[in-house]
């Protein structure tokens, strides 16, 4: 697979020569998952710097009663990686899993430092991908304070419908913060809309 998907979405948010996008995606190397593979698994720490050019993956942990609360869903050109494990090196809490195969481009910790250091422009690059994933965590952690299930679901839909193409209804279901019957009553009650 080619690298132009990464190129062009660096350069979407980085206004830069074609020179250094180039230095830039030289470091980074092609990487497949099949379905159900992990990225990363609880316990390990998070070494990888993902550009997912295609597929879909999603992050998950266990409540105190052992179940799995998806935490988040990443579809293509998204970068993934466990944040407080990747930049603090401690392990991780999180396992991210391939929903469906999976091609991407990954860059490794310390590569991607020397990058941020030898090139300006790319450290700010970094900053805002940061800022965006924090921001969409801020988010959907007051989403599940003051929204209703049904404003959730609605949310999802507008925002993420492919969520639904790829993920399994119980994912979806944690990661709204709804039992599966709850996730399928809602569901009916939006189709007869």
């Amino acid at each position: 697979m080619s690298k132009e998907l990464l190129i062009n979405y660096i350069q979407n948010n980085l206004p830069t020569s074609r020179k250094t996008l180039d230095e830039i995606v030289e470091h980074f190397e092609e990487r497949t998952f099949s379905k159900n593979d992990y990225f990363l698994k609880e316990g390990q720490i998070s070494n990888d710097y993902f550009f997912l050019a295609n597929g879909f993956m999603r992050s998950f942990t266990y409540d105190i009663e052992g179940d799995e609360v998806t935490t988040a869903f990443y579809s293509a050109n998204r970068f993934v990686f466990e944040c407080s494990s990747f930049f603090l090196r401690t392990t991780s809490t999180e396992n991210i899993q391939a929903v469906t195969d999976c091609v991407g481009y990954t860059i490794s910790f310390e590569d991607l430092n020397k990058l941020f250091h030898s090139i300006p422009e790319f450290r700010e690059f970094g900053r805002s991908v940061l800022v965006k994933e924090f921001s969409a965590f801020k988010q959907r952690t007051l989403s599940m304070i003051n929204r209703s299930a049904e404003e959730r679901y609605a949310n999802l839909i507008t925002t993420n419908k492919e969520i639904f193409q790829y993920a399994q209804l119980k994912h979806i279901a944690s990661f709204l913060g709804m039992t599966d019957t709850s996730l399928s009553r809602i569901r009916k009650e939006f189709l007869k809309k």
